[in-house]
């Protein structure tokens, strides 16, 4: 088989596993109301599909508004947020999906959060109950979510614990004993616990060395291997390489960007400047920034909010580009050599 037939043969991997979709997005746009009539814009017509055992790495700067979207996702927005659009989460029993952004407090807080939705925080500090120990929170979880005797519960919860590379010897400490590695192995066992269908995963490997962001990671991609879809977002393009399936960018708000993974990091590269310009800052690529600063949210330009920082940028670039065939730019890069 050629190298040519081999791509095309993991594109239709990857289209596969979009066609059976446990979430679909469509036009998601997420803007907050600030004092004085100025507004956020910190999603943008955000446009994707997660397919059953697959992961989908969302990656970009910080402030583009990755971690919003997952908010918007759970219902965890603040007060000023205004959403539109659709985030279809499908039914594993073949009932009528769920919006998640038209779905109300209730709906979310108790058939969705934990048991259809799980989410590894960004902050797990802030997701750790202070006055009770780790092995506490976990064995409560399990009971929450599984319905698993008081008898079996401590097995259950060690058996998290493990998955997440928490050690059983802190499993007795409080969350403020905690090293903030420590603390994100713990939420990310809270997360594991009800085998989710869809599990959010924000930046699950902060504050931990390379041995366990491979052993998380690793994890997290086991989870989705099981017929279910993992939403990895992450700084870390190492860890999107080492699982993802499909590699969504975000700038400014707005997708720029979706493309399977093996192109995205392999010889071809992908299309978009800017994304190339992640790819090339990295030490072991050409280790080159960036210029420039992103545009703040806002504050955002009519036209492509990349343009000012592109070694492409035409006046074509004035125009806001569509996204279409998972691609906005209107000069898109040719695939390397």
């Amino acid at each position: 088989m050629t190298a040519e037939n081999v791509l095309r043969a993991l594109d239709a991997v990857s289209a596969g596993r979009a066609e059976d979709a446990v979430l679909s997005v469509r036009d998601l746009s997420v803007r907050f109301r600030l004092r004085g009539g100025r507004t956020v814009e910190a999603v943008s017509d955000a446009d994707f599909d997660l397919g059953a055992g697959e992961c989908l790495a969302l990656v970009g700067e910080s402030g583009c508004g990755k971690s919003v979207l997952a908010s918007a996702l759970l219902g965890l927005l603040p007060g000023n947020a205004e959403t539109s659009g659709t985030a279809l989460l499908a039914d594993p029993d073949g009932a009528a999906q769920t919006d998640l952004i038209a779905a109300d407090e209730k709906t979310l807080a108790r058939t969705v959060r934990g048991r259809r939705v799980g989410l590894v925080p960004q902050s797990p500090a802030a997701h750790l109950t202070p006055v009770r120990t780790v092995r506490s929170q976990l064995e409560e979880t399990v009971r929450a979510l599984t319905g698993t005797s008081r008898r079996a519960r401590r097995k259950a919860a060690e058996d998290a614990a493990e998955r997440a590379a928490f050690p059983a010897g802190h499993l007795d400490r409080y969350p403020h004993e905690l090293s903030g590695g420590l603390a994100q192995r713990a939420a990310t066992a809270l997360a594991l616990i009800g085998d989710a269908r869809l599990l959010l995963a924000d930046e699950p490997t902060t504050g931990l060395d390379r041995d366990l962001v491979d052993r998380t990671v690793d994890e997290l991609r086991r989870h989705a291997d099981d017929g279910r879809a993992l939403l990895l977002i992450t700084h870390d393009l190492a860890a999107a390489a080492r699982i993802a399936d499909r590699v969504a960018v975000m700038y400014a708000g707005r997708i720029v960007e979706i493309a399977p993974a093996h192109r995205f990091f392999g010889p071809a590269g992908p299309r978009h400047p800017y994304a190339r310009g992640l790819l090339d800052a990295l030490p072991d690529r050409a280790f080159t920034p960036i210029p420039g600063m992103p545009p703040e949210l806002s504050a955002l330009p009519e036209g492509c909010a990349f343009a000012p920082r592109c070694p492409l940028a035409t006046e074509l670039c004035s125009n806001r580009p569509e996204f279409t065939a998972n691609l906005a730019c209107h000069h898109p890069e040719h695939p390397r050599a």
